[in-house]
């Protein structure tokens, strides 16, 4: 009887000690550096349609350079060229369709070209109804809403694209002008991040979110870290803000259910310009430059994010066992180490 109680004291101990561990790690996360992307650039932005990432555009200069990234295989291939050139440009995919909307090279665009990546063509589609760069852009019931953006001031703009008939729409303007801005959809609802209302005013943390069913726009809590020219990604429900204008590694989580922020893992490249996508609960950080846009200091890395939190969604079964999330952990080779600043 005895021994057996030392057992039941013993399981209970390591339950109890995964519970803490589960509650500390659940708010930090692992990076692992992945194939460099060919082509170095910054102000690009990147899509993902049957888990591969389309990375299109960018800088220096203004680039119609179209490649692909699988992260089955870590490797890159060329894809056909978009055929307006540009950077600061914002893409979203409707139906595996990825359409390329507004941006820079040398004059500020409404252009939109959509990409079919199974026939690996172009076409040209309906004039976004304002101009712009440094604008975001968001899915939701099969319209895309652009939104905010940038011509020699921030735009509080927001027009939706319907695909099916190849028409813009004006809707509500954000509650706080901005271009540099991320956005991202949660059950429906598009969340708006960041940005800068002008050149010379620093980046603001606001975060407002709209509801395409109301046209109503809500405040929620600000960022932590003010940013601009940052990228937002979503895992399972979360937020994740990375990056920042003039090269920040921090990243912060997002959640909105509970209107909270939580600092996460530092990405181990700091960059801003960059572009972020999901694959199977991983995140991609994708290319940018490490001083504020500059030429020469721009990046072609990319580094995979695992949020803990998805990984411990992703791995504990049923019964609540811990077998794979801890080997998870034993077999973490060649990731950077866990944070341990709490």
């Amino acid at each position: 009887m005895k021994q057996k109680f030392i057992w039941l004291l013993t399981i209970l101990t390591l339950i109890g000690l995964f519970d803490l561990a589960s509650t500390i790690l659940a708010q930090d996360g692992v990076w692992v550096r992945k194939a460099d992307m060919p082509t170095t650039r910054f102000g690009l932005s990147t899509s993902v349609v049957n888990g591969i990432i389309y990375a299109i555009g960018g800088s220096p200069g203004s680039l119609s350079t179209v490649e692909a990234y699988d992260p089955g295989t870590d490797t890159w291939t060329r894809k056909a060229n978009m055929p307006t050139a540009r950077y600061n440009l914002a893409t979203s995919v409707v139906n595996g369709i990825i359409y390329a909307i507004g941006g820079w090279n040398g004059a500020v665009l409404s252009t939109v070209e959509a990409y079919d990546p199974a026939m690996d063509t172009w076409t040209k589609k309906a004039d976004m109804l304002t101009p712009r760069q440094w604008l975001s852009a968001s899915v939701v019931n099969g319209i895309i809403y652009a939104i905010g953006g940038w011509s020699g001031g921030g735009f509080s703009t927001v027009e939706a694209y319907d695909p099916a008939t190849d028409t813009w729409t004006k809707k509500p303007d954000m509650p706080v002008r901005r271009g540099g801005l991320a956005t991202s959809e949660v059950d429906g609802l598009i969340y708006a991040l960041g940005g800068a209302s002008a050149f010379n005013v620093y980046s603001d943390p606001v975060v407002d979110v709209y509801d395409p069913a109301t046209g109503i726009w809500t405040k929620k809590s600000d960022m932590p870290t003010r940013r601009v020219a940052f990228s937002c990604s979503v895992v399972n429900g979360i937020i994740y803000a990375i990056g920042e204008y003039y090269g920040s590694s921090i990243v912060e989580s997002y959640d909105p259910a509970t209107d909270t922020w939580t600092r996460e893992a530092d990405m181990p490249t700091r960059r801003g310009y960059l572009f972020t996508s999901v694959v199977n609960g991983m995140i991609y950080a994708i290319g940018g430059s490490t001083d504020a846009g500059t030429s020469a200091l721009v990046e072609g890395v990319v580094e995979e994010y695992t949020p803990l939190r998805a990984v411990m969604s992703l791995n504990v079964d049923a019964k609540g066992k811990s077998a794979t999330f801890w080997g998870e952990i034993k077999t973490n080779k060649n990731k950077v180490p866990f944070r341990r600043d709490f």
